[in-house]
């Protein structure tokens, strides 16, 4: 069958540049290294990496003509370079519950294009879901919470200059090693820990996630975020953001409007439909995306309805375009059956990443054996029933509506 295997190793030595995934230092990148002394890591403070609108609006990203085994590399930011020598350093500490280890990867044959992975450490390693019953359940501070992880774990704080013109002025963030990475350079995107929010999107962490898929120069650097219920672990508040050398059919899928504005599209697609709403540049286009979007999920989480959301450098909303077309940022929104826990007996879980297309696959038996169809079955059957879909859509397109505050 045709499916393309391949693998890495970051917790060796790396050479400066390996194809899209390059990893490589100058002197700025050092100042978010820990010092030696484990000592010093709390008394250090937490390094500020501030960022202007004019690295938000770099044009022209585009995969390399051939994905994933190519000799090519691909450009990285500041921010890429800050995130990953911070991140690859912090796998040298050990600061991680695994070593990632090689990562075999295949694109399932078939029309949709998925890109399965074996991770059967994360599986097995990751700190166990917390309980909950709610999509609106309340934080809890006897709860692990990103108030009690270790001094180590923050690569950086993301500080916005306020140089934009009409832009609210963004809160900061913090930038956090997930101890249980998916993929290379697998990050959480936090508000300020000692607020204790809920896992409820907000429009600062939303906004944060956007212009972080904006700061990357890599066309494979995603953001995401699962609501309680849509298998977030830990409730409170953040996003995941990682890297994944590895197109995904829902930057390119086509879609249709639905409301007369062109504000909410219906990503036409398998394995499931997802709400797109689509930006070309930062702004007060961003801005206003913020706004639709949060307003959405708000609809959701008060109506007990899980939901999981991907950020990604894509095609504008329409029929269906060329894999180099990465001319702005889709934001995708799906809308799911509650589910509480993890399901043991199953390939993988479905979340944000296997909505999009990129499925962690648990076991060598599971990753050998999973078929397109096996994977699209399994997804579906996250669906929402088809009336309560359908109640949902016209409430979302009713907000959009509206005139916005």
């Amino acid at each position: 069958m045709s499916s393309s295997v391949h693998g890495y190793f970051p917790c060796l030595e790396q050479p400066d540049k390996v194809s899209c995934m390059a990893v490589l230092q100058n002197s700025e990148d050092d100042s978010y290294l820990l010092p030696p002394n484990t000592e010093a890591w709390e008394e250090r403070g937490i390094p500020d990496f501030v960022y202007g609108q004019k690295e938000l609006m770099v044009e022209g990203i585009q995969w390399p003509q051939t994905v994933p085994s190519t000799p090519d590399t691909v450009s990285l930011s500041r921010f890429d370079r800050a995130l990953r020598s911070a991140w690859k350093q912090r796998v040298e500490l050990g600061l991680f519950r695994y070593c990632l280890g090689e990562l075999q990867t295949r694109t399932l044959p078939g029309a949709v294009g998925f890109v399965a992975q074996l991770n059967v450490e994360r599986g097995v390693q990751r700190r166990r879901p917390q309980t909950i019953g709610s999509v609106r359940q309340a934080f809890d501070p006897q709860q692990f919470n990103f108030t009690k992880i270790r001094p180590g774990e923050v690569l950086f704080r993301l500080r916005r200059e306020p140089d934009g013109p009409a832009i609210v002025q963004q809160e900061d963030i913090l930038v956090v090693i997930n101890v249980s990475p998916l993929e290379w350079g697998h990050v959480l995107l936090v508000p300020e820990p000692a607020r204790g929010l809920s896992q409820r999107l907000v429009p600062g962490a939303l906004r944060a996630g956007v212009e972080a898929v904006l700061l990357s120069l890599h066309p494979g650097f995603r953001v995401g975020f699962n609501s309680l219920g849509g298998l977030a672990s830990v409730n409170h508040l953040h996003l995941h953001g990682y890297y994944l050398d590895h197109r995904l059919p829902v930057e390119g899928a086509p879609s249709v409007p639905l409301d007369p504005k062109g504000h909410l599209h219906l990503l036409q697609t398998l394995p499931v439909p997802g709400f797109l709403f689509y930006t070309s540049k930062p702004g007060s286009d961003l801005e206003a995306l913020i706004s639709r979007v949060c307003r959405a999920t708000d609809y959701l989480s008060d109506h007990e309805i899980a939901h999981n959301l991907f950020v990604t450098r894509g095609a504008p909303p329409g029929k269906a375009s060329p894999p180099l077309a990465l001319t702005g940022v889709r934001v995708i929104l799906w809308t799911r059956k509650s589910s509480f826990g993890i399901k043991e007996g199953e390939a993988f879980n479905v979340a944000l990443c296997e909505l999009a297309g990129h499925l962690p696959v648990k076991t060598s038996q599971d990753f050998c054996s999973l078929t397109e169809a096996a994977a699209v079955v399994l997804i579906q059957s996250c669906l929402l029933p088809q009336a309560q879909a359908s109640e949902v859509q016209a409430a979302l397109v009713a907000l959009m509506a509206q005139e916005e505050p």
